[in-house]
């Protein structure tokens, strides 16, 4: 298997510029609930304190000791501790549980800023993105963030919150132990940033394979009856496991980096805890602080050792997090191709006058896919689009829906462009049926509702019976009520085709699309579909591409297309007459049909 490594537009997440963009992003859903937020912090603050105010009790408990102080003084510690800790709990306890909400909310707004943003993206998007892949950051690396956000996040927040309060007490008790302190804490602060610059491109990488990893699954499990009928299920097992080693191989490689920060912490807490014991040691002997400072010192030091080492033993978890917010941000940073104008309005209800002048498109720059394109069709008139594979037929028809802007020309509906006109208000009045009816889960009725929600029961009977659906989904065991599996598993092709015809009624369009929607269907079928599609045809302006000519015989004018232009124009017996490129298509068909019957070539 052939593995190419994909360029990425954005800075490497191991960039530190780059890491704290995400971070500030991540944390922006958090600051949404900001009044909760307050409260967390605060609380966290409360339980920071609390926990600073323990070692100094057990040093001027020391110091009681040593000095033979009273019981009594003694009897006054042990209640200041027993309500320092009923704080201590009721503090974490409310901190964690706040931000456990606060977090579950912005991973929801994340996740469908994430979703909601897609369905305003064009075509052309997802003609770039494999669903393997946008499967993956709407799971994967919203898994990850998850993660960071319900556990995470917890642990960094009070951890740095419970470092700079004590580090404050510190400075009060001592500013110079404090400093021997915080030469450990500087050494732990270079090894951090030295494991980000080698940590974050791999986990970074890591994101990137568990999406390609998804989009290969993805497309062999929809392929499944293909490779069963090539039998190709070895090959196919073996390139998942291909993908799946090197997966495993780049995040053994991110784990192992990211952890090395955990021995790395226990040996600075301990050089910082022999600095203190010595160092504090020799201040004793002189008489510079008490017994009692230092044991407060020590467990001060020791309480920022475990919020210190907490941050530390969370760093994959963040790294990883990090770069599925760098995945999840470039799709939410990106833009439709395809966008209204700014003074766009809504496209007013039309006849069905199509005019196409002097139309030129590319889906890739340099590379022209239509050329000089210019017809004009009459409200109700049905215009058939022919020609070879490749030969730019669905191009038009995606142009005409706006799903992609032409390079020049002018492509106007009832003589009003529809670049000037709001995309939705356009499409809501053109209907599809494709050469793949596809269906959604759910009940036939809620498919058939689909194409226009205000949709009445009545309307959506009616058209399943112009559509000639009616019969065979009464024949279901709950009727309009039936649940349909993924794609309309459930039922035949030709009835998931009659299906999308009735669909298509129930929107009313002005204008109607028909790709070859009767070519992977039975004869008998065939016809069913076809008077369900004359009906769907009445009065409106239609265009139907061809793979079979003998499809589009009745329409009123046929284009030929070959290599993006239109070669050839008119009705079909005018074509068949000039003898030229339409009817060599067609005879073409037609002796193939003929040698299929006598079985002669």
């Amino acid at each position: 298997m052939i593995r190419t490594k994909k360029s990425d537009p954005m800075t490497n997440v191991g960039d530190l510029k780059a890491m704290k963009e995400n971070i500030k992003r991540l944390f922006s859903y958090m600051a949404t609930y900001r009044y909760r937020l307050s409260c967390a912090i605060i609380l966290m603050i409360g339980f920071s304190i609390a926990m600073g105010i323990l070692p100094t009790l057990m040093g001027t408990a020391t110091d009681i000791i040593t000095g033979k102080g009273s019981l009594e003084q003694l009897q006054y510690v042990l209640i200041f501790f027993i309500l320092d800790a009923a704080a201590l709990w009721v503090c974490g306890h409310f901190s964690q549980r706040l931000l456990s909400d606060i977090s579950q909310d912005a991973l929801y707004t994340l996740r469908n800023d994430l979703f909601t943003h897609m369905q305003t993206l064009s075509l052309g998007f997802f003609d770039r993105q494999p669903i393997g892949e946008l499967m993956s950051r709407l799971s994967n690396d919203t898994d990850v963030i998850d993660q960071f956000f319900s556990n995470g996040i917890q642990q960094v927040l009070q951890s740095v919150t419970t470092v700079i309060i004590l580090t404050i007490i510190m400075i009060i008790i001592d500013p110079f132990l404090t400093l021997l302190v915080y030469l450990a804490v500087i050494g732990l602060l270079w090894i951090s940033t030295t494991i980000a610059r080698i940590s974050g491109p791999a986990f970074d990488n890591m994101q990137e394979e568990l999406g390609e990893l998804n989009g290969y699954a993805e497309e062999r499990l929809a392929g499944q009856k293909i490779s069963i009928a090539y039998q190709q299920e070895e090959s196919t097992a073996k390139g998942f496991l291909s993908i799946s080693e090197h997966v495993a191989r780049i995040g053994a490689k991110a784990e192992f980096v990211a952890l090395s920060s955990v021995p790395a912490t226990t040996i600075m807490a301990n050089l910082q805890m022999i600095l203190l014991l010595v160092v504090g040691g020799a201040m004793i002997i002189d008489g510079d602080i008490q017994l009692g400072e230092l044991v407060a010192f020590l467990g001060l030091s020791s309480s920022i050792s475990t919020p210190l080492s907490q941050i530390f033993s969370e760093y994959a978890l963040i790294m990883n997090a990090i770069a599925g917010a760098s995945r999840v941000f470039r799709i939410l940073d990106e833009k439709p191709a395809v966008a209204d104008g700014e003074n766009a309005i809504p496209m007013p209800t039309i006849s069905g006058d199509v005019i196409f002048d002097h139309v030129d498109f590319a889906y890739v720059p340099g590379r022209t896919v239509l050329k000089d394109n210019t017809f004009h069709a009459n409200p109700g008139q049905i215009f058939g689009l022919c020609g070879p594979t490749g030969a730019g037929k669905s191009t038009i028809i995606n142009i005409l829906t706006r799903y992609y802007d032409i390079m020049s020309g002018s492509i106007q509906v009832d003589n009003v462009r529809i670049d000037s006109v709001k995309q939705d208000s356009l499409r809501a009045q053109i209907a599809q049926v494709l050469q793949e009816p596809f269906l959604f889960s759910g009940t036939i009725m809620d498919n058939l509702r689909y194409a226009r929600e205000d949709a009445t029961d009545e309307e959506c009977v009616d058209a399943a019976k112009q559509a000639g659906a009616y019969e065979f989904i009464m024949a279901q065991p709950e009727g309009f009520d039936t649940f349909l599996m993924d794609g309309g598993a459930n039922l035949s092709q030709g009835q998931r085709q009659m299906l999308t015809i009735a669909r298509a009624m129930v929107a009313h369009p002005r204008l109607l699309i028909l790709d070859e929607a009767t070519s992977n269907v039975d004869t008998r079928t065939e016809k069913l579909i076809q008077n369900g599609l004359l009906h769907l045809q009445e009065g409106k302006t239609s265009f139907i591409i061809a793979h079979r000519l003998s499809t589009i015989r009745h329409a009123d004018c046929i284009l030929v297309i070959n290599e993006g232009e239109i070669v050839e124009r008119g009705t079909h017996n005018e074509l068949m007459k000039k003898k030229g490129f339409y009817f060599n298509l067609y005879m073409s068909q037609f002796r193939g049909k003929l040698s299929a019957v006598t079985g002669v070539s």
